[in-house]
């Protein structure tokens, strides 16, 4: 299996893309972006320069994950998600002149294994999704998700826990702070507001 890019997209010849990686329409791939095997990239997507991206990603159309953003293996971006990377968002400096690339530090957004970015989410500069989290559409996640976490509104909080299945998690009733999956079976532990799967 190679590599299939759409003729309309722009992909620039220093970044790295795995075998089996599909590039739709008009998405761009900026200068040495690293993307792993297995990702799909949707039409009109953008993928900054530096980029950092896992296996089995999938960019859905029209995401912006600006640089230095890192996408852990198996992350979902929805449809036009916004990973952004500026603490201090102007155009130009307090005289007025107009900002360039050396006049800011751009601060990326680091997406876990296996979380998820719901339609229309904002993540804003810095911030850290956790493993196997679940952001909901149109959230705006300004503090870290831990893992597991289901966080929605905005500000993004958490409103509960999900499991690899990306199923909200139930806690036993006989056994406070232990939580199931309800489609998989598997178990989970909260302690101190973190929840970690049980092995």
């Amino acid at each position: 299996m190679s590599v299939r890019i759409q003729p309309s997209s722009q992909v620039d010849e220093t970044a790295e893309l795995g075998e089996g990686t599909v590039v739709w329409d008009l998405a761009q791939i900026r200068e040495d972006a690293r993307l792993g095997r297995g990702c799909i990239v949707g039409r009109g997507a953008y993928v900054g320069p530096g980029v950092r991206i896992g296996h089995n990603v999938k960019l859905q159309n029209h995401a912006l994950v600006y640089e230095p953003a890192e996408l852990g293996d198996g992350v979902f971006i929805g449809p036009a998600v916004v990973l952004t990377n500026d603490f201090y968002p102007r155009a130009v400096d307090p005289d007025g002149r107009l900002k360039r690339g050396g006049d800011w530090e751009a601060a990326g957004v680091v997406v876990a294994e296996g979380a998820s970015l719901g339609a229309r989410s904002v993540c804003v500069a810095g911030v850290r999704v956790g493993r196997w989290a679940l952001v909901a559409a149109g959230a705006v996640v300004s503090r870290d998700v831990p893992d597991f976490a289901l966080v929605a509104g905005v500000p993004a909080r958490r409103i509960g826990w999900v499991g690899r299945a990306g199923v909200r998690l139930v806690e036993r009733e006989d056994e406070p702070g232990v939580w199931e999956c309800p489609r998989t079976g598997a178990l989970h532990d909260e302690k101190d507001g973190r929840l970690a799967e049980r092995i």
